[in-house]
């Protein structure tokens, strides 16, 4: 397969002849079978908004297949590392990034209007909630507004954050349209959910199935196109709406189940049973089991945030998601949960909560990564704090920390040292990094809580497991 790159002046041709187009749009046919044409060529320059973990894996991927890729982001300093060849976030070396940009196929810039050069746009931005649990599609909307003004025909819009199901037909299109073209007519626009797995060395972008959902049968397909020369297998589904709830389904299902084992959890502790044991044990099953563990709290970008999207949405049918609902409580209340056990724990070993000091181990969401989007950390160690204890956290991966805790609080990460866990009245472990010095840890420190089982090993260890509380 080619993997010819227009130049310049090729570029600027075939651009000026769609924007001839714009007034008499050319027949969808014929708007279709080019971009295919220019797909199946790698001919087709590609813009990504929003280059964080998922859009610059999205940019990176199309680049190295021979795509000439724009990344569009608000923010400077991640604009300025782009063009320095460097990555920023944990799931892409910036050895990749650097040889895509020392190519030529791969620009950053601040600069929306260079949207009108694309013949693709890929929306990556996020999509948070706000304070009372409602979407937040600011960033979004912004971004579709971008794409209004310098919509032209024949170009694909597909979104890839993650949103309720509804989100590409209801929100964006109206605002893409309001530039006088019609999506499935003289634009194509899909949604294809992304599936990125921060620190996942098991499944790339390229290996992990991809959804593909269009406004309309040609959207779609088109979509698919693009896709097939990322990943290696698409999935093409009836409709945008379709894709949405895809998304919001496998999300949802993770927190559902991630909920019941922390109910399980307190469960266990009331009943003097080992919940890691108890779930491992199930397990073994061969058929009609999938093991979830409990924790300290939900993180990352779509978990914690999906359940309250679907809710939202959910209520504008008249239907109230029950079942979701309740796990949602359940995963929000673990922080307190574990300011309990802590609490307890200090407790059967003499000591008051008030005036103790608390060595966080951990800030990042997940294992051996520095993403700490909707970490559990942000509330833990807040309620440890009003609890009256002195908060310490070390994480090899995040080197600082913004608290929102009224105010903001900065704190810095400490180091490891022995010294500095002796003389912590209780080591907390909220994040499981490999990296950690786990045979000191548990030679030196008085007392410790863990809630991610990282100390499965210490289990009957003498010297060890007197001092390890499990949740």
């Amino acid at each position: 397969m080619s993997t010819r790159v227009a130049g310049p002046a090729a570029r600027k041709s075939l651009f000026a002849k769609e924007t001839e187009g714009r007034a008499a749009p050319r027949p969808t046919e014929e708007l279709r079978e080019t971009l295919l044409a220019r797909l199946a060529q790698h001919d087709a320059r590609v813009a990504v908004i929003g280059a964080g973990y998922v859009g610059l894996a999205v940019a990176v991927e199309a680049a190295q297949v021979g795509f000439e890729v724009i990344c569009f982001d608000t923010d400077p300093a991640r604009v300025e590392a782009l063009t320095r060849g460097e990555s920023y976030v944990d799931n892409l070396p910036s050895q990749a990034v650097a040889q895509v940009r020392e190519a030529g196929r791969l620009r950053a810039t601040l600069d929306s209007s260079r949207l009108a050069e694309c013949d693709v746009a890929v929306i990556c931005v996020p999509t948070p909630v706000t304070a009372s649990r409602e979407p937040d599609l600011s960033a979004l909307e912004a971004a579709a507004e971008d794409l209004r003004r310098t919509l032209r025909p024949g170009q694909l819009i597909v979104l890839e954050s993650t949103s309720y199901p509804g989100t590409t037909v209801e929100v964006l299109q109206p605002i893409l349209e309001r530039s006088g073209l019609k999506a499935g007519q003289d634009f194509f626009l899909a949604f294809s959910p992304e599936r990125i797995d921060p620190g996942n060395a098991h499944y790339s972008l390229r290996t992990m199935p991809k959804i593909v959902g269009g406004v309309d049968p040609i959207s779609t397909e088109v979509a698919v196109a693009l896709y097939g020369q990322l990943v290696d297998r698409v999935v093409p589904v009836t409709s945008a709406m379709t894709a949405e709830m895809i998304k919001m389904y496998e999300n949802v299902f993770r927190n559902i189940n991630i909920a019941f084992a922390n109910e399980i959890a307190q469960l266990c502790e009331r009943m003097g049973l080992d919940v890691w044991e108890v779930i491992d044990g199930a397990a073994t099953k061969p058929f009609g089991i999938m093991p979830f563990y409990p924790g300290p709290g939900l993180g990352g970008h779509c978990i914690p945030v999906d359940p309250y999207y679907l809710s939202w949405k959910a209520r504008q049918y008249d239907f109230e998601v029950r079942f979701i609902d309740v796990a949602t409580d359940i995963n929000t209340s673990m922080p307190y949960y574990v300011l309990s056990r802590v609490m307890m724990a200090l407790n059967a070993h003499g000591k008051s909560m008030l005036g103790s000091t608390i060595l966080v181990l951990g800030a990042a969401y997940k294992p051996n990564i520095s993403d700490t989007r909707e970490s559990p950390v942000y509330k833990v160690i807040p309620l440890l704090q009003k609890a009256g204890a002195v908060v310490l956290y070390h994480d090899p991966y995040v080197p600082e920390l913004v608290l929102e805790n009224g105010k903001q609080q900065y704190l810095a990460s400490v180091p490891l040292a022995p010294e500095t866990v002796a003389e912590a009245d209780c080591v907390l472990v909220l994040t499981a990094h490999a990296c950690c010095d786990y045979d000191m840890l548990c030679a030196q420190a008085q007392l410790i809580l863990d809630t991610r089982n990282a100390l499965r090993d210490y289990r009957g260890r003498p010297g060890a497991e007197e001092k390890i509380v499990r949740l």
